[in-house]
């Protein structure tokens, strides 16, 4: 958006429904056009979601809930669906009163020092939301919230999210990666979808993509997208967390030179980036929220003092914008949390 607002964004997802919260690639919630969902939900989700329920099942049993855990794994699902189409959008809390199995108490990491407990509800949403079943809709809270209301895919959405043929799926999914991060690896693709080598290769050849040779050895670009290209324009940008553009190559020296690794300053021990500070389309530092919204940011990598200077004012344009809410990433990285508490060098 020309002039960024979070009230476009709020009738897109929920007015309009323009756009849907979809987990997808690299079991990440995106949020995605419903056509380009349904490719994602077909070439990336459906595996997540039999890997998860098998995983509620064990869990199911090892908690002593039921003697035959995937039955009461299917009631559980079954009900759910049931009061979800008479309710038409609920959050968790209130299909409870209306699922029993919701309710129910998993046991996490079992004969562990660690173990703990975890509501039922949060699974079974999360797992329905993987079968493309159910839609996330509005936060019960505020903007930044982390539950939902939920609604079923198909009351949600005409046509719902299911039914793309897997092979075509992947061949278009591959397509829209190609033509926004191309040129990449066959690792980068693997990577970013999360396929094995088989299924990427498969699609880069339903594609029909164009090897090239870069920095890193073999690569591909879309076959429309071969034609010699301008340097880009200077550019300064604070990018968030989890940011599509920093994440979306596995072999990231050439944005990143030597932040790139796990646990270091910009990613988590799992590889999810923090927010990110940008210059002239290479990753250069960090930014971070106080606890009175400011943003503040620490460089990483030298830049001129001119470039300098428009990261600074980026800075400001985002602490008014953000007008005090305080965004908390999910997954900190250590220089965040830095910046955070006022440590950062």
């Amino acid at each position: 958006m020309v002039s960024p607002s979070l009230a476009p964004v709020e009738a897109a997802l929920h007015e309009r429904r323009s756009v849907v919260r979809h987990h997808a690639m690299r079991r990440t919630v995106w949020v995605m056009t419903p056509p380009v969902a349904r490719a994602a939900h077909a070439a990336c989700t459906v595996k997540l979601a039999a890997v998860e329920w098998r995983l509620l099942e064990r869990m199911v049993a090892e908690s002593g809930i039921a003697e035959d855990a995937a039955a009461w794994v299917e009631g559980a699902k079954a009900h759910t669906l049931a009061a979800l189409h008479e309710l038409g959008t609920a959050g968790a809390r209130e299909l409870g009163r209306h699922v029993p199995e919701l309710t129910a108490k998993l046991l996490l990491s079992v004969g562990k020092p660690y173990a703990g407990t975890q509501g039922a509800h949060s699974r079974i949403l999360q797992n329905l939301g993987f079968d493309g079943a159910i839609i996330r809709g509005r936060p019960t809270g505020s903007w930044i919230g982390g539950e939902y209301t939920w609604s079923v895919a198909g009351d949600w959405l005409p046509g719902g999210l299911t039914g793309a043929d897997p092979r075509e799926a992947a061949r278009e999914l591959a397509d829209r990666y190609l033509r926004a991060f191309g040129p990449v690896t066959s690792a980068d693709l693997r990577w970013w979808a999360g396929w094995t080598a088989t299924m990427a290769d498969r699609a880069l050849a339903d594609v029909g993509a164009v090897p090239v040779a870069v920095d890193e050895g073999p690569a591909w670009l879309h076959p429309g997208d071969t034609d010699p290209v301008d340097d880009a324009e200077p550019s300064v940008a604070l990018l968030p967390s989890l940011d599509p553009t920093t994440m979306g190559w596995k072999q990231r020296t050439w944005t990143l030179g030597d932040h790139g690794a796990f646990a270091g300053p910009l990613f988590d021990r799992n590889g999810n980036a923090g927010p990110t500070v940008w210059v002239d389309g290479r990753v250069v530092g960090a930014w971070a929220q106080r606890p009175d919204g400011t943003v503040v940011h620490h460089l990483l990598t030298a830049v001129p003092a001119r470039r300098a200077a428009q990261v600074a004012r980026a800075a400001e344009r985002l602490t008014a914008f953000l007008d005090g809410q305080v965004v908390r990433p999910r997954y900190p990285t250590a220089l965040q949390v830095a910046l955070t508490n006022g440590t950062a060098p």
